[in-house]
């Protein structure tokens, strides 16, 4: 009998191509669906849950007495976390707090996967070094807060409750499927929109001269299988190519593979409140200790993702 793997946010972006990933293990596979509830005829393992409910996660672990718990769901979107303050710390920091405590009541040797995120590291002052696991987390958005406390929740129920929790620090990700409430799919998205000719030949962007670690959400899902294999129990590792593009550079990639000529244009609603300028990861403890290297390169998650969207 395989594993009982219970995912969080299973109908997300990452969730899907996780699901995916793990279709061809001898897992049996439970997840959560919010705030859409399963579509008809869906998977009948995967049923509405809202992270946010002490009673609904309690009841969920209690009768699936998963093995592996994957923690996906949250607010993840850094100007949502600006414009939905209240909602941000009661999914991703509070979901989180009774998703640890319904393991330790109900299923304390279960393995469970935290996920944080690079924005964690809040640098605002130009730095050209690669931030490894160890630096300073500065907050500078409430999403960032919650991730920081998500951490730091996860050592806390590592060490002094002895659960199992590994912390994967994910960098930038992007891919098919993608919501366009990020930069790459937003960018996609409005490119098929173009080539149908359903808007003017302009793609709106925000800050263009960030540079960001980006890796493809296929190499993002198999980095998380294998941390829950080989990851050690309340550890932090970085997910990341270990390389840095700027967003201008994204941008006239996804222009080149355009058949229209189209121009760029500011949108002040685009700008973040606080932005960091460079977001540059150095992976090498994830790939000492669980070999993992990055194999898609970044041209091609831009294609996959643009053909994505010229089909949807």
């Amino acid at each position: 009998m395989g594993l009982r793997v219970f995912i969080s946010g299973a109908t997300g972006f990452v969730g899907k191509h996780l699901i995916s990933f793990l279709a061809s293990f001898d897992y049996t596979v439970f997840g959560t669906s919010f705030p859409e509830k399963p579509e008809s005829g869906e998977d009948e393992n995967i049923f509405y849950l809202d992270i946010r409910s002490e009673e609904e996660v309690f009841k969920a672990v209690k009768r699936i007495q998963p093995d592996w718990i994957f923690h996906l769901a949250a607010v993840s979107n850094v100007r949502h976390s600006w414009e939905k303050r209240k909602e941000t710390l009661e999914t991703n920091l509070m979901g989180t707090f009774y998703l640890f405590e319904a393991a330790r009541k109900f299923t304390p040797q279960a393995r469970i996967l935290f996920v944080s995120s690079s924005d964690v590291c809040g640098v605002l002052s130009p730095i050209e070094e690669a931030l490894s696991e160890d630096d300073s987390t500065p907050v500078v958005s409430p999403y960032a807060f919650t991730k920081v406390n998500g951490e730091i929740l996860s050592k806390f129920y590592a060490q002094v409750e002895e659960l199992d929790i590994v912390v994967a620090r994910s960098f930038p990700h992007t891919g098919p499927g993608q919501s366009p409430d990020f930069v790459c799919s937003d960018w996609a998205c409005q490119i098929a929109q173009i080539e149908k000719g359903k808007t003017e030949p302009v793609i709106k962007v925000g800050n263009i001269e960030v540079k960001r670690d980006f890796l493809d959400v296929r190499d993002v899902v198999r980095a998380y299988a294998l941390l829950m294999q080989q990851g050690k129990s309340g550890e932090v590792y970085n997910v990341c190519s270990g390389r840095a593009v700027s967003l201008s550079e994204i941008l006239d990639l996804f222009l080149s593979l355009s058949s229209q000529e189209i121009e760029a244009q500011v949108d002040s609603q685009k700008l973040r409140k606080a932005d960091i300028p460079l977001l540059l990861g150095d992976n090498k403890k994830i790939k000492q200790e669980t070999s993992w290297e990055p194999q898609i390169p970044l041209k091609q998650s831009l294609i996959d993702l643009l053909d994505y969207w010229r089909q949807n």
